[in-house]
């Protein structure tokens, strides 16, 4: 498996070796070891699956301290365009973002250390996407920020005028408020 770190420290981008013939492909998509010698040394304690529309947009979503959670995130089927935006206040990229084209296709995989927002839209008829987190989910510590905030400034690569959105993400607060009440 290879990594890439990005220009935000701690998100990293896994590509997984793939072997294929004529039956079709084989990887290894987790590997505790190998992720440990790379410096991610995660405990994984759930994982969560979703199915989605075209242009269904889920996000930005984080879980506060001490239920916040780092992922691993992939596609099982379709493709999206994920983001990852820092939200730890002492990080030399607060309020920064990065995104990756996650798909079926080409197996990346995107991790997401505690101290993120997180979101994807989807960029195909539909996806279905996988990811392991390492503390379990709590209702009562959901956070978010909207997925249009004039700060971030988000290229959802995907149209927003037609962006499919749960009632709750049209709901979500401005990054400016985030930083008014920090929890990372």
């Amino acid at each position: 498996m290879d990594f890439f770190n990005t220009p935000i420290e701690g998100l990293c981008v896994l590509i997984p070796q793939v072997f294929a013939d004529k039956r079709g492909y084989f990887y290894e998509s987790y590997n505790k070891r190998t992720l440990e010698r790379a410096g991610l040394c995660i405990d994984f304690v759930q994982d969560n699956e979703s199915f989605s529309s075209q242009n269904t947009l889920r996000g930005l979503h984080f879980q506060k301290p001490p239920f916040a959670q780092a992922k691993l995130v992939r596609v099982l089927e379709g493709a999206v365009w994920d983001v990852a935006v820092d939200l730890r206040r002492q990080s030399p990229t607060f309020g920064q973002w990065f995104g990756v084209e996650l798909s079926a296709e080409n197996k990346k995989q995107f991790f997401i250390p505690r101290g993120f927002a997180h979101g994807f839209a989807v960029l195909t008829p539909t996806a279905k996407f996988a990811y392991k987190c390492d503390n379990f989910y709590d209702k009562a510590s959901e956070g978010a920020i909207r997925f249009d905030d004039a700060v971030l400034h988000i290229d959802w690569k995907i149209d927003l005028s037609n962006a499919i959105l749960s009632d709750k993400d049209l709901q979500n607060g401005s990054f400016a408020a985030y930083k008014e009440n920090p929890c990372f």
